[in-house]
């Protein structure tokens, strides 16, 4: 198979195909082998494209009076009717498919692909054809698949220059070390009195140098 170490270490959604009815099985195993061995890291998310729907069904329940008690009839049997209920049902909405976010490389695409039950990534046999590699999803698709994608891109990125508009650190310049998207903070090195300071602030507190 194709070397993937060059491919970028950006986790990206990626389909899979699975036999008939394994959906739940694949996911769940592959879920298990990734916290067995630590791959949070690489392989974040499982997903198997769902809706729940309202449907009318005909349920056959014991008759029961004011009391609680069962109705029975003259012969003495329990009398039973037929009542409509509404119940909450999940239905798969691309039945035979998974979703999964990872890191592709040559160990992540093994361990997916060698996860029992599933058949290959969708757009091209990875069996028959070892040297393609597995095309992700775009975020337009990944939507129609169901899967919420946020994308955001920020005025610098890791090595750039960044000045301190807001705090205590205002005016300062200082070099991006890291961004963590989620907590929306930036870690920064300045140098502050002749000395390396490192510090994290809100990513609203800077912006690019240039």
């Amino acid at each position: 198979m194709a070397d993937m170490t060059e491919i970028a270490a950006t986790p990206h959604w990626y389909v899979i195909h699975t036999y008939a009815g394994y959906e739940n099985k694949v996911a769940s195993d592959l879920m298990t082998i990734v916290e067995n061995r630590k791959l949070q890291d690489m392989i974040m998310d499982v997903k198997i494209p769902t809706e729940t729907v309202t449907e009318i069904v005909t349920k056959v329940v014991t008759l029961k009076d004011e009391n609680g008690k069962s109705v029975k009839d003259e012969s003495g049997h329990v009398v039973k009717v037929e009542q409509q209920v509404e119940q909450q049902v999940e239905h798969k909405l691309f039945p035979g498919y998974v979703l999964v976010k990872m890191v592709m490389t040559n160990d992540t695409w093994f361990i997916v692909r060698n996860t029992r039950g599933c058949t290959g990534f969708v757009g091209h046999d990875s069996k028959l054809v070892p040297d393609s590699k597995p095309v992700p999803l775009t975020e337009e698709e990944a939507a129609k698949w169901g899967v919420e994608i946020k994308s955001e891109k920020f005025a610098f990125e890791a090595g750039e220059e960044v000045k301190v508009i807001e705090g205590s650190m205002s005016g300062h310049i200082g070099v991006v070390n890291s961004i963590d998207h989620d907590a929306k903070t930036v870690n920064i090195t300045l140098d502050m009195f002749g000395r390396k300071v490192e510090a994290e602030v809100d990513l609203a507190s800077v912006v690019p140098l240039n």
